[in-house]
C-alpha cells in the first residue's frame, strides 16, 4: 500500500512522501494566489473556489486570508456559506460543510492529528479523520474543531470554543472542551441579544 493510499484510508502515513507533495504543493501554490485577490475581485474568488474546493455550491463567500493544508482541495462547501477572516483548515483529510454554515473570524478546523506514541511521532507521521458541520450552523470566532467531530445543523459553537467531540442538532455549545449549554428554542425567536426584541414583522 502506497503512502498515498493510506492517507485516503485514515492510517498513519508519511505526509512528506513524494507522490503526496506533489499533488499537494500545486494547491498550496495556488492558494497563495488566491490570498492576493482584492475584496472586490468576487468573480476570480468564486472561480478559485470551484476550480480547487473538491465541492463548491453558489454564493459561497471567503473573507481572506484564507489558509489550508491543501488549499481547499479536500473541503465540500454546500451554497451561501460565509467564512469570515483567517478560515484555517488542516485539509489533509476531507471537511464536509452543509448549506448556509457561516464562520467567525480565525476559525481553525483539522482533520490531521500525530500520534501519541513518539517514535512514531519523531518521524513525522500522522493520519486524517474527516469532519462534517451541518447546515445553518453558526461557528464563532476563534473556535477550534479537532479530527472527527461532528457537528449538527442549526448550532451554534460559541467564541473560543475547542470542539472535541460530537455536537447534536440545534444546540448552542460553548467551553473547552466544548459542551452543549442549552438547545435553541422559544427564547431565541423572540430576544436577539439579552432582553432586545426581534422585530419579526419589520425583517420580514
Amino acid at each position: 500500500m502506497t503512502q498515498y493510499e493510506r492517507m485516503v484510508k485514515g492510517l498513519i502515513y508519511d505526509p512528506m512522501d513524494e507522490e503526496i507533495t506533489a499533488e499537494q504543493f500545486p494547491f498550496l501554490d495556488k492558494c497563495r494566489t488566491f490570498n492576493q485577490l482584492k475584496a472586490s475581485d468576487f468573480d476570480q474568488k468564486q472561480a478559485y473556489m470551484k476550480e480547487v474546493f473538491a465541492e463548491c455550491g453558489e454564493n459561497c463567500y471567503i473573507e481572506l486570508p484564507f489558509r489550508a493544508n491543501w488549499g481547499g482541495h479536500h473541503l465540500h462547501f454546500g451554497s451561501g456559506i460565509y467564512a469570515n477572516f483567517n478560515l484555517t483548515l488542516v485539509d489533509d483529510g476531507h471537511i464536509y460543510v452543509g448549506d448556509k454554515v457561516m464562520f467567525g473570524p480565525n476559525v481553525t478546523i483539522s482533520t490531521a492529528n500525530h500520534p501519541i506514541e513518539p517514535e512514531l511521532r519523531a518521524k513525522g507521521l500522522q493520519y486524517n479523520k474527516d469532519v462534517f458541520i451541518g447546515e445553518n450552523a453558526w461557528i464563532a470566532a476563534n473556535v477550534v474543531i479537532v479530527p472527527g467531530v461532528h457537528i449538527g445543523k442549526n448550532t451554534v459553537i460559541g467564541a473560543g470554543s475547542v470542539v472535541t467531540k460530537d455536537i447534536p442538532d440545534g444546540v448552542v455549545a460553548v467551553g473547552n472542551p466544548c459542551r452543549v449549554l442549552r438547545e435553541v428554542g422559544d427564547h431565541d425567536r423572540e430576544f436577539f441579544f439579552k432582553n432586545e426584541i426581534i422585530d419579526w414583522e419589520e425583517l420580514s
